[in-house]
């Protein structure tokens, strides 16, 4: 029988390179893996592009590959996966990486709002027009504050903008029979571990890594493991 492939789903500001090392990893293990490139976290998307293109292009890869999927999503990719998910076929799971997991009707900016605490990540947002960028200065401390230097100074060189769309835009799917698993990072600065803990509630199961918001990148292979044991 083979091993379903991993379909990576990257957060806010980040793209398919995010998970270079973790896919590695994957593949040593026998795991293919294929990384998507959000719509609305490409440099001058649209000011219009928001969770229902993020999600149909998921579902645009999707629909290429043949057998099981283990769906992955990171932080506002879990919105993504969510309104994605009625259109993917064989889906064996659903695993949350410190994301976002707004029921039907939320937005990703509603269910951030429930837990009502600031974070570093929110000290580094900077509005332009209809768009999203992260001060790159403040953002490795947000995001990638388990990672050496160079590292962070790599990963913090990628980010893109952001559309204010994604956030404001509501789940309109209802929910799968998908199982759904969260990993919570405990030394997160970006999203919350309260309104992580909050976010686990909504799923069958729990792990817990001792990581960033970033643990594709501080803790690869312990991140793998928590996929797919």
């Amino acid at each position: 029988m083979n091993s379903p492939t991993l379909l990576l789903v990257h957060g806010a500001w980040g793209g398919a390179w995010c998970w270079r090392d973790l896919r590695d990893l994957a593949s040593e293990r026998g795991f293919d893996s294929i990384g998507v490139d959000l719509p609305s976290s490409r440099l001058h998307a649209g000011s219009t592009t928001g969770l229902e293109q993020d999600a149909a292009e998921v579902a645009r890869v999707a629909s290429t590959i043949t057998g099981p999927v283990i769906l992955v999503a990171h932080s506002y990719g879990g919105a993504v996966v969510l309104e994605a998910a009625a259109a993917i076929r064989d889906i064996e799971r659903i695993v949350f990486i410190a994301a976002l997991v707004p029921r039907q009707g939320q937005s990703a900016t509603d269910v951030s709002r429930e837990v009502r605490l600031r974070t570093r990540l929110d000290n580094a947002i900077l509005v332009e027009g209809d768009h999203l960028r992260l001060d790159l200065d403040l953002a490795p401390g947000a995001l990638y504050n388990h990672l050496e230097s160079a590292t962070a100074t790599w990963a913090t060189a990628q980010l893109s903008t952001q559309t204010i769309a994604s956030f404001r835009s509501v789940r309109q799917s209802e929910d799968t029979n998908s199982k759904r698993r969260y990993i919570r990072c405990s030394d997160d600065h970006a999203v919350d571990p309260s309104l992580q803990e909050l976010m686990a509630m909504r799923c069958e199961e729990t792990r817990e890594l001792s990581s960033d918001h970033s643990p594709f990148l501080s803790h690869p292979r312990e991140l793998l493991d928590a996929i797919c044991e």
